[in-house]
């Protein structure tokens, strides 16, 4: 039900793929989807992960055929073990959302907990939570006002109502919209950038901002500067050295360019 591949070193595209369905998040992609995510976070020679959809759309959402199928809906192989979302936050390194088409209610909510969003021209978003008579689970409703802004999220929420690309990138959604065929490229590009990067600290760094973000703003400071101690404690003069003719060089070469 997923794909994975290793376009290039450091970087893993983990496709979900249900394009039959319209990626919709049935149990059994949950599990699997959280599974790869789960292993290839683990995995030492990952720094960034793509995640994206086959087919038209990134994720339809929660399969509600499943979820209305008399008898019940089938159940993961263990608590927990198709929680897709909480796998994308806890994932030591970043992961990228490459929005290719629709992206709807639980697909919205897996996107909104990816640590950047890329969208395609043709990607779309809505909180169908209220059409369907149906709470969110995943945290639309705490992400997604953290995002665009409280009376937006609730604009969205209310009234199921799609959002197009260019709009999700001028209300802060999504860091940029590309063409069709640039974004997985896209993605990758900036997951190559990611993984050429002090593995360690970029872990250290999401889950400070992810820690961040649920306390106040004063708290949020001495939890850096608490986090500053302890990275740093482990940090040589020598390997800042090291790296440091290469960040020069670096930044050279983009101001020219």
């Amino acid at each position: 039900m997923v794909q994975v591949e290793r376009p290039t070193e450091g970087v893993a595209v983990l496709r979900l793929n249900r394009p039959e369905a319209r990626n919709a998040l049935s149990v059994g992609l949950r599990e699997a989807a959280a599974d790869a995510v789960k292993a290839l976070g683990s995995d030492g020679g990952v720094s960034a992960i793509v995640l994206t959809g086959n087919g038209s759309a990134f994720s339809a959402g929660v399969d509600l055929k499943e979820l209305s199928a008399p008898g019940g809906r089938p159940r993961p192989s263990s608590p927990g073990a198709d929680n897709l979302v909480g796998a994308i936050v806890a994932c030591p390194v970043p992961v990228i959302a490459a929005v290719n088409g629709v992206a709807v209610t639980g697909g919205f909510e897996v996107v909104i907990a990816c640590d950047v969003i890329i969208a395609s021209t043709e990607a779309r978003f809505a909180d169908t939570h209220g059409r369907v008579g149906i709470l969110p689970a995943w945290g639309m409703s705490q992400r997604l006002p953290r995002l665009v802004g409280t009376a937006r999220a609730r604009e969205l929420s209310f009234t199921g109502n799609f959002l197009d690309a260019a709009t999700a990138e001028r209300w802060g959604l999504v860091s940029r919209v590309v063409a069709p065929d640039e974004l997985v490229a896209t993605a990758v590009g900036l997951a190559t950038d990611i993984a050429s990067c002090d593995r360690r600290a970029v872990a250290n760094l999401k889950r400070l901002y992810e820690d961040g973000a649920r306390v106040t703003m004063a708290e949020g400071l001495r939890l850096e500067l608490e986090r500053n101690a302890e990275h740093m404690a482990e940090v040589r003069p020598e390997d800042i050295a090291a790296r440091r003719s290469a960040v020069q060089a670096r930044g050279r070469a983009q101001s020219a360019g």
